[in-house]
């Protein structure tokens, strides 16, 4: 896809201001967004920036740097995900492998001709692999995880808008995101 193909599709700002911040680290951006679910601030009004590949296929660039992208309403949006999300996501896919395969296992002792030998081979061989397997996934995930935050500190920091719908949400936003060590702090008047 050329430049100019991937901005054929703009899009939509609208008239809702939005606070923006870049953070140096996954730490102090998690505190932000906590403080800023605690005060009220709805999830659907906060974002970060999206994945690498979706920044090439939208913007059409290989390289950006998060200053260039604060106040570009093309900056494709992600939702945030806490470490605790994808530790429940890890413990979900190694825990569901080791189940599949338990299930197996399992099945394969209730036939008439299964000896207690056959058995307990039956929940070595179907239980373990699968678990092994399920916790390889899980790995992985939480690796894409990690890597798709130090790809952004790489590139600048991580970028947080945050909607503000009056005066008093927006000094609250800034204070969070500044007082969680944001920097470049400020507000524009429209959001994506």
């Amino acid at each position: 896809m050329t430049s100019v193909q991937a901005h054929e599709h703009k899009a939509t700002a609208i008239n809702v201001p939005e606070a923006v911040g870049v953070f140096d680290t996954f730490d102090d951006l998690q505190r932000a967004f906590y403080d800023l679910r605690m005060v009220g601030f709805s999830r659907y009004d906060i974002s970060l920036l999206a994945r690498q590949e979706v920044l090439q296929e939208k913007l059409g660039r290989a390289y950006w740097r998060a200053a260039d992208l604060e106040d570009d309403p093309e900056a494709p949006r992600a939702a945030f995900v806490s470490e605790e999300a994808i530790g429940e996501l890890e413990g979900a896919i190694a825990g569901g492998f080791f189940f599949l395969g338990s299930v197996i296992a399992m099945t394969a002792m209730l036939t008439p001709a299964s000896a207690l030998g056959a058995s307990i081979a039956a929940v070595a061989i179907g239980g373990s692999p699968a678990a092994v397997v399920g916790t390889l996934l899980a790995r992985r995930v939480g690796k894409n995880h990690k890597d798709y935050y130090a790809n952004q500190i790489a590139h600048g920091g991580i970028l947080l808008w945050v909607r503000v719908r009056d005066k008093e949400r927006e000094d609250l936003a800034v204070n969070i995101l500044k007082g969680h060590s944001g920097r470049d702090v400020h507000v524009h008047p429209w959001s994506e």
